[in-house]
């Protein structure tokens, strides 16, 4: 923990994204405490969260596209071995859970796959050591896993959900889209009620998607952080077993959103 930092200015301080926005005295500027982060309101950006993910994303379309390029069908690579197995394991969940034929959904699962593994990963990263270093550089927050921002998980899930829209109207004009909505389950006689029931679940998927990946990842950072706290051969009692377990969860998050975006656009898909 950083000297002259009580506990809760700590837990506060990893916990603040470095914002720039327009501040109703300081106008466009770097928010240099929680305040001002909060009295900026809607007109900011999360920066770090936006340069991790932005970068992450980056990393995995150069690292793909040069095993791509420098594949053989001899011996494969490590890597290429690695990068191969990931396809295949999104190609067989895409054919098992997707019946229609679509030259995107298969990529985007990768995508999707892949890229959310990547900011979720960073969470491994000891807690300290990026924004230590960012400190030394002048820059007052640092936080490195872009999945523990709400913004990003949103705006991941309505990406999501305007390509749910897309398709639906796509594979069922927009008459049968809008009978979709207002019709089922109760039949036209039920109409406004129907309206009202689909409309809900069809809203709380992009919001059931990201809020599952933020919570997620946002408990496991904040047990970091907290294991931060205690003394220094106690982090390492603690901190260890807790990267192996949250492993599982890093990995489990990505995959469970990559398989309920295939899922929520196969029924996009499907004509009821």
């Amino acid at each position: 923990m950083a000297s002259g930092m009580t506990s809760s200015e700590y837990i506060a301080h990893h916990l603040t994204n470095l914002t720039y926005g327009k501040h109703p005295v300081n106008g466009w500027s770097f928010a240099e405490s929680g305040q001002q982060v909060a009295d900026m309101g809607f007109m900011s950006i999360n920066v770090d969260s936006m340069v991790w993910s932005v970068g992450l994303g980056a990393f995995f379309i150069w690292l793909f596209s040069r095993v791509g390029r420098t594949a053989t069908t001899g011996v494969p690579s490590g890597v290429q071995n690695f990068i191969e197995m990931i396809i295949e394991f999104v190609d067989d969940n895409v054919k098992s859970m997707f019946q229609h034929k679509s030259a995107v959904i298969a990529p985007m699962a990768l995508t999707i796959f892949v890229w959310v593994f990547l900011m979720n990963l960073m969470d491994l990263v000891p807690v300290d050591w990026i924004p230590h270093l960012a400190a030394m550089m002048g820059i007052p927050f640092m936080k490195i896993v872009p999945s523990t921002d709400l913004n990003v998980t949103m705006g991941i899930a309505f990406s999501v959900f305007f390509l749910i829209i897309f398709y639906s109207i796509k594979a069922k004009g927009v008459g049968g889209f809008m009978a979709e909505l207002s019709l089922q389950p109760l039949g036209k006689w039920a109409l406004p009620f129907n309206l009202l029931l689909e409309l809900v679940g069809l809203i709380a998927k992009p919001i059931s998607l990201a809020l599952r990946l933020f919570g997620n990842m946002y408990a496991g950072e904040m047990i970091f952080i907290l294991i931060a706290l205690l003394p220094f051969w106690a982090q390492w009692l603690l901190s260890v077993p807790w990267a192996l377990f949250h492993i599982l969860i890093i990995t489990l998050q990505a995959f469970i959103f990559m398989v309920l975006t295939i899922v929520y656009l196969a029924m996009a898909h499907d004509h009821h």
